[in-house]
């Protein structure tokens, strides 16, 4: 058993969550026991994973995409009025953290994604609103641009969609999880040959073809499922309290 407080003033010094400038309220966003037996780990706060994590007896649960955030006040009502409700129920927390568990150079998405690549010499990468988010490493061994694409599936359980239009063999590549399409011309300044992330945008295929880069998408949900579950491991071994991951499939 661990403390409530303990394991989240943990997190945000460990995550070094006040240093980022971020859409998401991140840390505690709703309280509840004080004490913490089990941990459930998901990527977003759906009715759904809130429901799954309840009916499998977690205490606090930790996100990715929380129910707060900046800038966006919402009544409580519907959807959201049903997850407060489950919650305060169950007295089960709920803590999230956004732009901290992408960028993390060890627990983070992008860590994980280049880990799968086996890539090495991780640098940081990507320019989100002035701060950087990515990663950028270089291969140990060059893959081809569908080699490349299995990994992630089979590491990922994910169906990529990739645009081989860069070179064949890929040495430096660069990752940025989500939706972070828009970035993709970072990866072209930066002398990549692969750019990771998890939504394509319209102009994404023509973007690679014209940029000479390759790219590709593995989902939204699935470029962002390895940071809360390192975070977790963390965590169930520092304080000793059971931790698991309640999947919630989604193909975007």
């Amino acid at each position: 058993m661990a403390r409530l407080k303990d394991i989240v003033a943990f997190s945000e010094r460990e995550l070094r969550s006040s240093s980022f400038r971020d859409a998401s309220l991140n840390g505690l966003q709703v309280e509840g026991r004080p004490e913490v037996r089990g941990l459930a780990l998901g990527v977003s706060a759906s009715l759904e994973f809130l429901r799954r994590a309840a009916e499998a007896g977690a205490d606090l649960a930790i996100v990715h995409h929380g129910l707060f955030w900046k800038g966006h006040p919402e009544p409580v009502t519907g959807p959201l009025k049903k997850k407060l409700a489950l919650l305060l129920e169950n007295g089960m927390s709920l803590a999230a953290w956004h732009l901290p568990l992408d960028a993390h150079p060890r627990l983070g998405n992008n860590a994980a994604l280049l880990r799968l690549l086996g890539a090495g010499g991780l640098r940081p990468f990507g320019s989100y609103d002035g701060q950087t988010i990515g990663l950028s490493g270089t291969l140990r061994r060059p893959l081809s641009p569908a080699k490349a694409a299995a990994l992630l599936a089979a590491g990922l359980g994910a169906k990529p969609l990739l645009f081989p239009y860069g070179p064949k063999k890929i040495r430096r590549v660069g990752a940025v999880s989500g939706g972070a399409a828009r970035m993709f011309q970072q990866a072209a300044e930066a002398g990549l040959d692969l750019f990771v992330t998890g939504e394509a945008g319209e102009p994404s295929q023509e973007s690679a073809r014209e940029l000479g880069v390759n790219f590709i998408s593995a989902g939204h949900y699935n470029t962002e499922k390895e940071g809360v579950r390192n975070l977790g491991r963390l965590l169930g071994r520092r304080f000793r309290v059971k931790t698991f991951f309640v999947d919630v499939p989604n193909p975007v």
